[in-house]
């Protein structure tokens, strides 16, 4: 059951003597989160580039590509991560396949920050309809929360609006950090490349895989995979970055190694718009799986809430730093970080290559409750549905016991695995491990 949570009031945009005043409503699963009265408190340097920004994050948890309109009945509302000078927005297209953040950094705010982490915040459309009205011009204030109800007027008040955040949206949060982590530069370009480049995107809905290559020192999308190349499924997703496109100094480009998802950054100034879309319209990084292998075994909690005292939200996470001061082997820290990311406490900076701190505003063991293969995988191990062949340094083979009383088998030879299960005949590693090998994994650790 996906449980609603409510706003005690709606998110609006107040005109005040000084200009106009962006009021974000918060609310969290976790109740020390959802007391917090307000997280930031302060001016916009940038109001007209925020605004349209906000608008395309909004445009993107709007928008789907594979879901009917029935499917999309559920309104998704982004993410606010305040702390460490910057504030992040961030969120899912309704069918997953499109992450879209937007990070206001320090010289982006003039304001105080009264408080850190991470919370949920209300897109609602009257809200969204004003932000279209901002211009270059005039000032306005951010709150994140309410720092005085009395800023608020009386008709900008509204009643309580419940709201249910999808499973899989959740789930989406957490693997599309691995997949970022993963990714690798390929392309920056000026913004008149950038506008060339989405000249050459075709109009429509766009079926086949297409390339961004770079000829003659001009950048395109080609049918053709030649060169150094990123490869980009459902090319006409990239059409929520368009109106953007005005507005940037560069853009820089980043592909993942397995090409299973691509990378792009709006760099702004003060702003920056990270989008990540995953390899196909029809698939969702929740179903990605890719964060399954980080989480068969399982985290300390006193080292969760640790953290969570010692880190605060945006907070550079260094962890060959945390490793010296711990006294783990860095081969334990990366794994640790792998965990971390996988239940939401960590996020991804592409542009700085380093993860950053912040605890998803959804409780821990709602996060870990949704992986239908991981529980099954525990539910093999528990059942004794596994039996040891060969085990010796590099090299497991098992045989695991599959429904249907069908018996596969499953070899680990250094970092690759392998498994005779229709899964893993179909998708190939690329999706994620299947519960056989998950299984033969948590037997060895």
């Amino acid at each position: 059951m996906q449980p609603d949570y409510a706003y005690r009031s709606a998110s609006v945009i107040d005109q005040t003597e000084t200009g106009r005043a962006l009021l974000l409503a918060h609310q969290s699963e976790l109740e020390e989160v959802a007391r917090v009265p307000c997280f930031f408190w302060g001016r916009l340097t940038q109001p007209y580039l925020a605004a349209r920004c906000l608008m395309t994050v909004a445009k993107t948890v709007r928008s789907r590509f594979v879901l009917s309109s029935q499917e999309l009945a559920a309104l998704r509302d982004p993410i606010v991560t305040a702390g460490a000078g910057q504030v992040r927005f961030e969120g899912f297209s309704s069918c997953n396949g499109v992450y879209a953040r937007l990070d206001v950094l320090p010289e982006g705010l003039d304001g105080e920050f009264l408080a850190s982490g991470t919370t949920n915040v209300d897109f609602n459309e009257p809200m969204l309809n004003a932000l279209n009205g901002v211009t270059k011009t005039e000032n306005m204030l951010l709150s994140v929360g309410q720092q005085s109800v009395t800023v608020i007027t009386e008709k900008a008040k509204a009643v309580e609006r419940k709201v249910t955040l999808p499973n899989r949206w959740i789930k989406g949060l957490t693997s599309v950090q691995h997949y970022l982590a993963d990714m690798e530069p390929a392309f920056t370009l000026t913004r008149m490349q950038a506008v060339q480049l989405f000249q050459s995107l075709p109009r429509g809905t766009v079926k086949s895989d297409l390339f961004l290559v770079q000829r003659a020192g001009k950048f395109l999308f080609s049918p053709l995979q030649t060169g150094t190349n990123i490869r980009v499924g459902g090319a006409h997703r990239l059409r929520l970055m368009e109106g953007l496109l005005p507005f940037v100094d560069g853009l820089a480009v980043y592909g993942s190694p397995d090409e299973q998802a691509a990378g792009f950054v709006l760099l702004m100034g003060p702003l920056q718009m990270v989008f990540a879309f995953s390899a196909d319209a029809y698939r969702g990084f929740s179903g990605e799986g890719k964060a399954l292998e980080h989480l068969t075994t399982d985290l300390p909690l006193e080292l969760a809430y640790g953290l969570n005292g010692i880190l605060k939200a945006n907070e550079t996470f260094n962890p060959s730093l945390l490793a010296l001061e711990a006294d783990l082997s860095f081969g334990t820290m990366d794994t640790l970080t792998a965990q971390l990311a996988s239940i939401g406490l960590l996020g991804f900076d592409l542009v700085n290559n380093q993860h950053f701190y912040r605890r998803l505003p959804f409780k821990t063991a709602r996060i870990l409750s949704l992986n239908p293969r991981l529980k099954s995988a525990r539910k093999l191990v528990a059942d004794n549905d596994i039996q040891l062949l060969t085990n010796h340094a590099g090299y497991t083979e098992a045989r695991v016991r599959g429904s249907g009383g069908v018996t596969h088998t499953v070899v680990l030879e250094g970092d690759r695995a392998r498994c005779t299960c229709e899964w893993f005949t179909s998708h190939q590693g690329k999706r994620g491990l299947c519960k056989h090998v998950l299984a033969v994994k948590m037997m060895g650790e």
